[in-house]
């Protein structure tokens, strides 16, 4: 009726826009102002390298600049899905296999403004690329749009790497979005996440300037930071 009233065409009228998305699969948007927010389920094959880490979030940049022109918003939230686990993990602590690199880039591209990422590492199927409980990363993209667009106090993720300092022996890694602060957990299906008191932390690494790498004695400090050791690594 408003559309109407101003001579417009009412928005299911309209010809929507179209994009065309980095695997070349086309993309309709509705009208310019039909969206409150946007979310988004990525999908990949292949691992990538840290080039095309830092080619993600260039990547990220332009889309969602042309996105949100056409919408016609600046600050048009858009929440996304990290890599979920896919295989078999990496036995290896160095790492650097490039789901790895994708991963961090995507936590990288938190840096652009109004936007948002739902972890899924945990709740992903080595054996199928694509996860079967949508419930759980439903949830997780929802506590993003409660908290910056609906004003709710909720914690609008998990914890997500801040920052690392080297005290002595011990390489002290700090996260952001911890609420009351960290814990071991276990998380099966879709029921929550349980703590888990007596199981170490697992999947922390540590080097030395050798940039040799071993796995670490992960430990939860009273200040919500893990403390990563080695006797391999006396000065990280």
């Amino acid at each position: 009726r408003r559309a109407a009233a101003a001579g417009q065409a009412p928005h299911h009228a309209r010809k929507p826009a179209r994009s065309l998305d980095m695997n070349g699969v086309d993309t309709y948007f509705g009208a310019p102002d039909s969206a409150i927010n946007v979310i988004d389920l990525q999908g990949q094959r292949r691992p990538g390298s840290a080039a095309d880490g830092e080619q993600y979030i260039e990547k990220n940049k332009a889309m969602l600049a042309d996105w949100r022109r056409w919408f016609g918003n600046p600050n048009l939230p858009f929440y996304y899905v990290q890599l979920a686990n896919w295989q078999a993990p990496n036995p290896d602590p160095a790492g650097g296999d490039g789901w790895a690199f994708m991963r961090d880039a995507q936590r990288k591209a938190l840096a652009i403004p109004h936007t948002g990422m739902a972890v899924a590492i945990d709740i992903g199927d080595a054996a199928d690329i694509h996860p079967r409980n949508k419930v759980d990363v439903g949830d997780r993209l929802a506590r993003w749009a409660l908290r910056n667009d609906y004003g709710q106090d909720v914690v609008a993720s998990g914890p997500l790497y801040k920052g690392l300092k080297v005290e002595s022996s011990k390489a002290i890694v700090s996260f952001d979005h911890i609420g009351n602060g960290l814990m071991v957990g276990e998380k099966r299906g879709r029921a929550p996440t349980v703590e888990s008191a007596n199981t170490p932390l697992r999947s922390f690494a540590i080097a030395g300037a050798d940039r040799k790498w071993y796995w670490a004695e992960a430990v939860i400090q009273d200040d919500g930071t893990v403390a990563c050791t080695s006797p391999n690594v006396p000065a990280p």
